[in-house]
């Protein structure tokens, strides 16, 4: 765990305390004994699980407020990445676990059942059914995917869930820079504008990343998003 830590302190600027290391070390042991039976991930060895989703949920924190008090939906959040590593980390924001998987959607309640988590919701929705839901439209300060979809369908999935100002933040690979020219037409439709973009690697070699910020600078048109599995069949373009 001490390499862990300096890890995140090289790549995020995040030390943590002893209670977010026994919370991380929690969350492994859960997800490699629930793996089988929930379907969680491929990724199984404690180095990889270390660096392949918590080091890299935590990558985010390179354009989050680490003191910001926020609401934040993960969409797609699958055993919960990148949202629970984050709530562990910054226990104060308000979060909300979406997936539409009912065997994933039932881990991530243990997770936050057995971290007591507090603020932290588990929605088991599609994010289309999500985005035109009234409890969860324009409600978020932050909408966040981690290789959920391409950024025209993230568009459609995330900025509908955003209150005018605030953020939705795409995890990506490096190669990224096709998507976000074949997305601009999505963003602005959707009521967004492309803000930022950052790259990097992830320690050890373990591949390039790209985070991916687009603003809502104005209110999502009431069509969208559509119905669901529409979004990825024919993407706004």
């Amino acid at each position: 765990m001490e390499q862990f830590n300096s890890f995140l302190n090289e790549i995020a600027g995040v030390t943590l305390t002893s209670s977010q290391i026994a919370d991380f070390n929690k969350f492994e042991n859960l997800l490699v004994e629930l793996n089988e039976a929930f379907n969680l991930t491929s990724i199984t060895s404690s180095v990889e699980i270390k660096i392949k989703h918590f080091v890299d949920s935590l990558t985010c924190l390179k354009v989050l407020s680490i003191k910001e008090n926020f609401s934040m939906v993960d969409v797609g959040t699958g055993a919960g990445f990148p949202g629970i590593p984050l709530k562990i980390v910054m226990p104060w924001i308000k979060l909300t676990l979406v997936e539409s998987s009912q065997k994933k959607s039932g881990f991530c309640r243990t997770v936050v059942d057995q971290l007591h988590l507090a603020d932290t919701d588990v929605v088991t929705m599609r994010a289309e059914d999500l985005g035109r839901n009234v409890k969860y439209r324009g409600h978020f300060d932050w909408a966040v995917a981690r290789a959920v979809a391409e950024l025209p369908v993230l568009a459609e999935y995330l900025l509908p869930l955003l209150k005018i100002g605030g953020k939705a933040l795409a995890m990506k690979g490096a190669q990224i820079e096709k998507e976000i020219d074949n997305s601009q037409n999505a963003i602005e439709v959707l009521g967004g504008s492309f803000h930022n973009q950052i790259k990097f690697a992830l320690p050890q070699g373990y591949g390039e990343r790209s985070l991916i910020v687009i603003k809502k600078v104005n209110p999502t048109p009431n069509n969208y998003p559509r119905r669901a599995g529409l979004p990825s069949k024919k993407p706004v373009m």
